[in-house]
């Protein structure tokens, strides 16, 4: 399918901007133009300006101004994503987010009576579902019932620190909103998905500073139970990849089943085979590997043909609604318990 989507992006500090501007270049939309904010260094710009040499910089106004923009895309500084995305459906348009897509509940608050008000569509790109391959294969498997019914999903997501390559607002909790409300999003996002669930609660968080007592304020490990309507889950995230792993972090889920299980080893199978998107299942027959490499992901063409035909294939609101207050609970909850 080919879009005639016109997009801007408004905020440039994350590099995930790259894999939701390319994944929509893919499917035929045109980037019209960007902006950014002062803070942003001039070499995050500079990369960004070289990679599309075609879209010139713009004030940010001038893109929500212009009415041949029909969907604003927004990688900033974790905390100013919420008044980018309520800016640009207050402008007629829809907003596509990094995650986390805000960091405190009234921004939430105030994001959900923008929808409402507007009628424009607010979706966040948890990239470790929407763009990688063995989810597509995954998705193939459970519905054409391999493992039997989804009860339970346990989501790893560590991630390598590289400190010397952060921007000061990484460190800095009022800007990324925790490391559960920030890296641990996309493990909320594939409990939802996997178990269907519509409904779910935190059952328990936890927070802490494991190996980086240089910086106190710093989350690099955290932990949480989940309970939905369609199964259950655990999720742990961290900042401690360490240098060796040669990728930035050994991502992997676990969907049990009633008459089986699923892994997906996403970016390295350690000790196994090379490449990334293996998925292995386990069932009644025995053990079989899937490469998911060049399985495709169908999250960005949905969402272009949502956007022009207004729909929601892609992604839910009521999903990107409760997966993102899920994080925020849970951030919420943990830090409750280490200030008592």
């Amino acid at each position: 399918m080919t879009s005639h989507l016109r997009i801007g992006v408004i905020g440039i500090d994350h590099n995930h901007v790259y894999g939701m501007v390319n994944g929509l270049l893919a499917v035929g939309a045109e980037l019209i133009g960007w902006a950014t904010s002062d803070d942003t260094p001039a070499q995050v710009r500079k990369i960004f300006a070289e990679s599309y040499g075609n879209a010139p910089e713009k004030p940010a106004q001038a893109l929500l101004d212009d009415e041949s923009v029909s969907l604003i895309i927004c990688s900033g500084i974790n905390s100013e994503r919420a008044d980018t995305a309520i800016s640009a459906m207050l402008h007629g348009k829809d907003a596509l987010v990094d995650k986390p897509g805000c960091t405190t509940l009234p921004q939430l608050v105030r994001i959900k009576e923008t929808v409402r008000k507007t009628g424009r569509r607010w979706t966040v790109c948890f990239s470790e579902r929407l763009a990688i391959e063995s989810v597509t294969v995954a998705d193939r498997l459970i519905a054409e019932g391999r493992i039997g019914k989804v009860v339970h999903t346990t989501g790893l997501g560590p991630h390598r620190r590289n400190s010397h390559l952060r921007p000061d607002w990484f460190w800095d909790r009022e800007r990324t909103g925790g490391i559960l409300n920030d890296i641990c999003a996309h493990q909320f996002d594939q409990f939802l998905h996997f178990t269907a669930s519509t409904e779910a609660r935190v059952v328990s968080a936890h927070v802490g500073n494991v190996a980086n007592a240089d910086r106190p304020g710093f989350q690099d490990f955290g932990e949480v139970l989940l309970e939905g309507n369609g199964g259950r889950g655990y999720a742990r995230v961290d900042w401690l990849t360490p240098d060796g792993l040669p990728t930035w972090g050994d991502g992997r889920i676990t969907i049990l089943g009633t008459e089986g299980y699923l892994e997906m080893r996403k970016y390295i199978d350690i000790g196994g085979e090379p490449g990334e998107d293996h998925v292995f299942v386990v069932d009644g027959k025995g053990v079989e590997r899937f490469h998911a490499k060049g399985a495709g992901t169908p999250f960005f063409a949905n969402l272009a043909h949502d956007v022009e035909a207004r729909s929601e294939t892609a992604m839910t609101q009521a999903h990107a609604f409760l997966a993102t207050e899920l994080s925020l609970q849970a951030q919420i909850i943990a830090e409750k318990d280490i200030n008592q």
